[in-house]
Formats: structure tokens, sequence, C-alpha cells
């Protein structure tokens, strides 16, 4: 029965804590003239990979029909205008926040507009 109660109590406290640790979801324009980068595992995969380890990211999802990028994020522990920051140290715009220029000339030639 002490197993039992133990456990309830366990159980409890930890769905207490997921909820007071609220996520939030940003949509952000990722232009690219590339729409093959999550096929060669290049800048779509920088995305996907890269800012998933940024603390505060907890999902990161590339979409390149649409050129935008979905990050679902802890507003606690990061902003939108930091994660537009991140996106631009990879060398993407990011809305209105523009690619870091060195990290853009490393990204392929087919992702910049020129030749592999």
């Amino acid at each position: 029965m002490k197993q039992l109660l133990f456990t309830f109590a366990l159980l409890f406290s930890v769905t207490a804590f997921s909820q007071s640790s609220k996520k939030a979801t940003l949509t952000v324009v990722t232009k690219n003239t590339c729409n093959h980068c999550k096929v060669c595992e290049t800048c779509g995969q920088l995305l996907e990979t890269d800012l998933y380890f940024v603390r505060g990211i907890k999902l990161v999802t590339y979409n390149e029909a649409d050129m935008t990028t979905t990050i679902v994020y802890k507003p606690k522990q990061i902003t939108p205008e930091k994660i537009r920051q991140e996106i631009a140290k990879l060398g993407f715009d990011a809305d209105e926040v523009k690619a870091d220029p060195e990290a853009y000339a490393k990204r392929d030639g087919c992702c910049t507009g020129g030749s592999d």
C-alpha cells in the first residue's frame, strides 16, 4: 500500500512539474535557394540538429516547401529574438535578422544560390 501511495505521489509531482514548464512555438522564415537540404543533409540538417542543442529549445522542424523553421521552446529559458539570432549564426536569415556572413559563406553553394 505504501508503494502505491508513493507511486501516486511521484506521478502527481511529475505531472505538476511538467505543467509548470510551459512551452511555446515560434515559426521563423528561413529562406533557402535549395530544395533538397534535408535530403543531402546540409543546411536543413544544420537547423534541425544544431538548434536542438541550444538551451531552451526543445524541438526544431525545418520545412523546405515553405522555407520556415518551427521551434518549440521554453520561454523562461530563451526568447524569440535569441532564437532568431541563433538561426542567423548558422547562416540563415531569420525573419528580419540577417544571416551571419561567415556562416552563410560556409553553407553549400546550392543553398546560397552559388554553384557546388
